[in-house]
């Protein structure tokens, strides 16, 4: 078995993490999001190709033509192209997009060009958000239930850590947040919970068994005990989010990027926030095995 002395680095794990909340917090109040079209509405107008063209060309041409805020990416047939743009629907958009792309000779048709309403808005954005706070909720009470209200406050700061650096993320690099990034925000949050319960599983395993009070030691164990099964989950996962992001088209990007993201953030996590939060709570064996009361032997008499 593997022996790493996980928790003899946690102080400065603690540093990269609290630097990491601090940074994306910043990317979040200053720069905010950049909500795609499923959250604000837009022009969406489809053009067709005499061959199949590239899609970084017809980007650099929409934005050599002015054009802020739009997506590309192909749609049906290599042949066809759906452009979707982040401003009020007019006549004339399908026309100057068709201008844009013409420019280099192109020989490029208009299909049609549409108005598309916000998918999500303020209403619904708010009922997530509410409903992720139930769900961190729920969550808190099943650890609490299984495991000890401690564990439960550790598990909740390492979704809320996973999170906010996945969000802060996107807001740093301006990547476009649509309704794909918020299902994988939720998918990080179900895969690095499952990755804390199994290392917050055998902590409490290993406190039962052994008959030490070197907590740093135990958590060790538990941490290096369950490493090759977390490293294989993660690379085997890693692996196919990889062969998304590379090949799956515009489509899918910006969600396999942050599943990517998510799962290296709740690896981390796993081990350097929700474990190593339990040392900074005073968690005690006393907290999982009640201390036998002295006199238990004369209570039980007549």
């Amino acid at each position: 078995m593997t022996q790493f002395d996980f928790m003899g680095k946690r102080k400065a794990a603690y540093i990269i993490s609290i630097l990491l909340t601090v940074i994306a917090l910043g990317a979040l109040a200053v720069k905010g999001l950049s909500l795609g079209l499923d959250f604000t509405g837009g022009t969406q107008v489809e053009v067709s190709y005499a061959k199949a063209p590239s899609l970084d060309e017809v980007r650099n041409e929409l934005g050599e033509a002015g054009f802020g805020n739009y997506s590309v990416q192909t749609f049906g047939a290599d042949t066809d192209v759906l452009v979707r743009l982040q401003q009020t629907f007019d006549e004339g958009i399908g026309d100057q997009v068709i201008s844009a792309l013409r420019a280099e000779g192109e020989q490029v048709n208009l299909v049609r060009a549409e108005y598309v309403g916000a998918q999500v808005g303020d209403q619904l954005r708010d009922q997530s958000g509410l409903g992720m706070l139930i769900a961190l909720g729920v969550v808190a009470l099943y650890v609490a239930f299984r495991f000890q209200y401690k564990f439960a406050l550790g598990a909740l700061i390492s979704l809320g850590h996973d999170v906010i650096i996945l969000l802060g993320f996107f807001a740093l690099f301006g990547f476009d947040f649509d309704l794909t990034v918020l299902a994988a925000v939720l998918a990080v949050i179900g895969y690095s919970l499952n990755d804390t319960i199994i290392v917050y599983d055998r902590i409490r395993e290993n406190i039962r068994r052994s008959q030490s009070n070197d907590l740093v030691k135990i958590f060790n164990d538990a941490v290096n005990q369950t490493l090759s099964r977390t490293l294989s989950t993660s690379g085997t996962t890693l692996l196919v989010l990889l062969a998304l992001f590379f090949l799956g088209g515009d489509m899918i990007h910006n969600f396999s990027l942050a599943l990517i993201v998510g799962v290296v953030l709740g690896t981390f996590s796993s081990i350097y926030v929700a474990a190593a939060m339990l040392l900074l709570v005073k968690l005690e064996r006393e907290d999982l095995i009640p201390a036998k009361r002295e006199n238990a032997a004369d209570d039980e008499l007549p």
